[in-house]
């Protein structure tokens, strides 16, 4: 009859030990506000960040981007390089980058972004300003006289005169 070796263990190692294995990295660090979370306050941070439960306060992560998903439900003003929302938004947003609502998404507030998408069937209710992106620096002449700068282009027509 066969009969399998019992394990040894040394006796520094307890046998509780945790031994992490090893996965595949994911390109991205993202947080997750799971389902039957809800956060009231602040929320901020450099990742990005995916929403499936509640937030009530102010989400700040300028230089990543920011997911509702479809359970998602953000009572915030949002300031994000993106804005990606499949759920319900209720609060003003500032998108550094983009703006995108998902066809099951509604955003009721004003929006202040550089590129905008609202997909058919998506709710919107509020202001949007697209801003345009600002110019680079240019060198300067190498002649000494002095160029006037373009004036500002008037982004609102008024009537008169």
């Amino acid at each position: 009859m066969l009969q399998s070796p019992e394990p040894k263990y040394s006796p520094t190692t307890p046998t509780n030990s945790y031994i992490p294995v090893k996965t595949a990295a994911p390109t991205m660090e993202q947080a997750t506000i799971g389902r039957t979370l809800v956060i009231k306050g602040e929320v901020s941070g450099s990742e990005a960040l995916f929403i499936d439960g509640r937030v009530e306060g102010t989400i700040s992560f300028p230089e990543s981007r920011v997911t509702v998903g479809r359970n998602g439900h953000v009572a915030a003003n949002v300031n994000a390089k993106e804005l990606v929302i499949m759920g319900k938004v209720h609060g003003n947003v500032e998108c550094a980058d983009r703006l995108d609502i998902r066809s099951e998404g509604s955003l009721t507030g004003d929006v202040i972004t550089h590129r905008i998408s609202v997909e058919e069937g998506a709710i919107l209710k509020g202001g949007v300003e697209v801003r345009t992106a600002e110019k680079k620096a240019q060198p300067q002449n190498q002649n000494k006289h002095e160029q006037k700068p373009e004036p500002p282009k008037a982004m609102v027509a008024t009537a008169g005169a």
